[in-house]
């Protein structure tokens, strides 16, 4: 790829050198081909996304809060945090109902309002029962927005752009919680409260954000020989096989990422290395994600997502598999590198490849279905990985996740055998406005080409 970029655009040479403006006109260049051609809306929708991981508090630093602030035992800060997960849970399913039913901009303002809420609120209840109780609602409110966020952005970017579209949300997810962790660790310090209030500003920010400037993308249901289009409901979902094969090997890949934030600490610090040595290593996350997620997106924006997936399974399975042999800090950065790499390369991907296989009128449960699998795997990989560690020791742990990374590339192959390589070019469903206050109308012709759907997608939907 390399010698064909070269090939059509030769750096210039000056005294033998390359030229630096050849070097800056190609940075612009290729800066300009990744976010050009995206619908104005996306990029507000972008923004809120940012705006919203850049006051992020609560998940970062609940457990901290907890124990050193109101002085709880680890025991219960852990309770706190799987109820926080549960809600999580709980929410992805209802907020992916939600926003196929109410829309997806009322199903943000609803979810953004609500976490705004409840995130002030936590800052000032003290009866563990009520932290408890207005953590899991914390948890609920904050991941209702997901499946409607993921269903609007399929609903406005041309097929062809979403990867692109997923990549550059992802990258500004990254960007903001990479930003506000370092805000919110010199916040902590002064005070905890104004850490919960800041969170709240900024959310109930993105609520107003997306009430001024981003209309509704539902696409509306058209009537087929005068009767109304079945409707999708969660048994739908369920009972697309396909789909929900790829619900499961995503929850296996989640599995493993966990250990990035679970196993990780606790085999370095059985190394005999700190807290802050593991804040060394993990930084290094975050800062790949934002300077390779872009070039590596332009690389695999059009190739063959069966690929990528069977290849960023395997490589994050066996990113994770070196640690078995890292002991110093060097080490566990290089473990780090590969299965970042993995992690950029499968987040994208992964987000399209749920959009192709969601019935247009579906994509809030199937993204909210999605979605959840993620919420379970925060519940159940402390679990495994505690259990793991203690009973045979962390070196079977990292191998159970190069088994597990196996497990889901063979898993991926086995899926999508029969999946078209090229994207079906169906129009944009959502012709949205300039204006949140002249929606335009959002309607799919019959004759519309619907994004690849497998034959059990079709069946339930017609017994539905």
């Amino acid at each position: 790829m390399l010698e064909r970029h070269l090939h059509r655009h030769p750096p210039k040479v000056l005294g033998g050198s390359m030229s630096t403006a050849g070097l800056l006109a190609g940075a612009r260049r290729a800066v300009s081909e990744s976010v050009s051609g995206l619908p104005r809306e996306f990029w507000w929708l972008w923004t809120s996304t940012l705006v919203n991981r850049l006051g992020g508090f609560v998940a970062t630093f609940l457990v901290l809060y907890l124990t050193s602030d109101r002085g709880h035992s680890a025991a219960y800060a852990g309770l706190v945090v799987s109820l926080y997960g549960l809600g999580g849970v709980v929410a992805s399913l209802g907020g992916g109902v939600m926003a196929d039913r109410l829309g997806r901009r009322p199903t943000l303002l609803i979810s953004q309002v609500a976490t705004g809420l409840s995130v002030a609120a936590l800052g000032f209840v003290h009866h563990p029962v009520a932290i408890a109780a207005v953590a899991c609602l914390v948890g609920a409110a904050s991941n209702a927005s997901r499946p409607a966020v993921q269903a609007m952005m399929a609903d406005i970017v041309p097929p062809k752009d979403r990867v692109r579209a997923f990549s550059l949300n992802y990258w500004a997810i990254n960007l903001g919680f990479a930003i506000s962790a370092v805000a919110a660790g010199f916040i902590a310090e002064y005070s905890y409260l104004a850490g919960f209030l800041g969170e709240a500003a900024m959310t109930l920010a993105c609520a107003v954000l997306i009430f001024v400037k981003l209309p509704e993308s539902r696409p509306e249901r058209p009537a087929a020989g005068g009767a109304a289009e079945p409707a999708v409901g969660l048994m739908t979902v369920v009972r697309d096989g396909r789909f929900m094969g790829v619900v499961g090997l995503s929850f296996l890949i989640a599995l493993i990422f966990m250990q990035g934030h679970i196993g990780v600490p606790l085999a370095m610090g059985q190394d005999g290395l700190s807290a802050s040595d593991y804040g060394t290593v993990m930084a290094l996350n975050g800062v790949l994600i934002v300077a390779l997620q872009i070039p590596v997106t332009r690389f695999i924006e059009h190739r063959d997502p069966r690929r990528l997936l069977i290849l960023s399974s395997v490589l994050a399975g066996y990113g994770f598999g070196l640690t078995a042999f890292a002991g110093s800090i060097g080490l566990y950065a290089l473990t780090v590198v590969v299965w970042t790499l993995a992690e950029i390369v499968n987040a994208p991907t992964q987000t399209g490849l749920v959009v192709r296989l969601s019935p247009v009128h579906g994509r809030g449960r199937y993204q909210g279905m999605y979605t959840m699998t993620w919420s379970v795997a925060m519940l159940v990989a402390p679990l495994v990985a505690g259990v793991v560690i203690d009973r045979f020791g962390a070196d079977w742990l990292w191998g159970m996740c190069a088994v597990l990374g196996s497990v889901a590339g063979l898993g991926y192959w086995a899926l999508m055998r029969n999946l078209p390589q090229d994207v079906a070019e169906e129009p944009v469903v959502a012709e949205v406005s300039a204006s949140a206050e002249e929606p335009a109308s959002v309607v799919e012709p019959a004759s519309v080409v619907k994004p690849v759907e497998s034959a059990p997608v079709a069946e339930a939907a017609r017994k539905a």
